[in-house]
């Protein structure tokens, strides 16, 4: 078969693209436990944090899930999960928003609770991952204090990886970070009076 030019250019290229490619990764020898933050007034935030428990489960890993704030919603995501069976331990904590609660003292009680069992999590050597879902909006409010949960995280087993959800994250939870990503909203359907719905929102 014969290349025309533009061809020829393109393949020259992609081979150049991939040389510099395959040496970046084959310099990278690192493994190890990493916490990622997802962060950001954009859409999608706990969304990527299950995707990734999807990776860890489909690996054969074992997950649990600390849901701080909204974890009163029965979500579409918690039944998916869940079907993995003892692969899977989902803790749902929280009342629901802060303005829905409107109690601060009943707020940092159940986030108290919630940090308990994030803890436990994060002495195990069996679990593969810890997502902290909306942790930052509870470290927002100085639900908890951010000196002992980073603490935490940092004591846990050298493999275990930790995903931190919710916006706002406090500059020292991005310090602590391996990965930090910003989820920035472009357009969102509820300001064009779209409500919640089953398999988008929940």
């Amino acid at each position: 078969m014969t290349l025309t030019p533009e061809e020829i250019r393109h393949r020259e290229k992609m081979a150049r693209r991939k040389e510099v490619q395959d040496r970046e990764v084959s310099s990278k020898s690192i493994e190890k436990g990493l916490l990622a933050v997802h962060t950001g007034a954009g859409k999608g935030k706990s969304t990527a944090a299950f995707g990734m428990a999807l990776r860890t489960l489909a690996h054969g890993g074992r997950i649990v899930v600390i849901q701080f704030i909204k974890g009163a919603w029965n979500t579409g995501e918690r039944k998916a999960l869940e079907r993995f069976g003892d692969q899977v331990e989902w803790h749902a904590l929280g009342e629901g928003f802060t303005w829905n609660t409107q109690d601060r003292a009943r707020d940092i009680a159940n986030c108290r609770a919630a940090w308990e069992q994030a803890r436990a999590a994060l002495r195990r050597a069996d679990v593969s991952m810890v997502i902290l879902d909306e942790l930052n909006i509870a470290l927002r409010y100085d639900y908890l204090p951010i000196e002992e949960v980073l603490a935490d995280i940092a004591a846990r087993p050298a493999m275990q990886h930790v995903v931190v959800t919710g916006r706002n994250a406090r500059p020292a939870m991005i310090e602590a970070a391996d990965l930090v990503t910003e989820m920035t909203q472009v357009a969102h359907h509820f300001r064009k009076g779209v409500k919640a719905q089953a398999g988008i929102e929940f």
